[in-house]
């Protein structure tokens, strides 16, 4: 099953293009690496240690996805022929989005902090942290290679679908997406 992350990345693959998505998707994977930093550094556990920063983290979370809910509420449909030759989002602005999308997560440093130390061995040849970073690597790239075949068979499942029908239940999706991304957030 997909996580919000890459139903994210197709519904904007679908609406916008593969460009859309694969931005999306470098910026997502930007935030795993400030993850695994954080993570190796063990500044990870200082802040799950403090209920309140952890709070903070998480309703900003849940600000940022109801704001992206907002924003795309507003779209208007388009057509493909308009979507091909009109301007696209700036890619600033679309791997910010995804970098925010994913650092504004609590739930991503949870997953690190259980996940990659039981992959760390301090009797190793190299150091925890450079462990730590070489397996957030590892993960960063793996993550973005399937991010980004999510945005390449969504781009393809948009050129075969033309219909503004499908525009408007796009829209909407990617609204109820960003909703329930917000609504896990707030109350999982």
């Amino acid at each position: 099953m997909p996580g919000p992350d890459n139903l994210y990345v197709v519904t904007e693959s679908l609406a916008k293009g593969k460009r859309n998505g694969l931005w999306i998707a470098f910026g997502l994977n930007s935030g795993v690496l400030v993850h695994t930093i954080a993570v190796a550094s063990g500044l990870s556990l200082a802040l799950k240690k403090s209920d309140e920063v952890f709070l903070a983290i998480t309703y900003l979370g849940v600000a940022y996805l109801l704001y992206l809910a907002y924003q795309a509420a507003k779209e208007e449909p388009m057509n493909l022929a308009e979507a091909s030759s009109s301007k696209k989002d700036k890619a600033t602005k679309l791997y910010r989005t995804g970098l925010l999308m994913n650092l504004l997560n609590p739930k991503v440093s949870l997953f690190f902090i259980a996940f990659l130390p039981q992959f760390v061995r301090e009797e190793a040849n190299w150091s925890v942290f450079h462990q730590f970073v070489l397996l957030g690597i590892t993960f960063m790239l793996v993550g973005f290679i399937t991010f980004a075949s999510f945005a390449f068979l969504a781009h393809q499942l948009r050129r075969l679908i033309q219909k503004p029908a499908f525009w408007k239940a796009t829209k909407w999706i990617k609204v109820i997406v960003l909703l329930f991304m917000a609504s896990l957030l707030l109350w999982v």
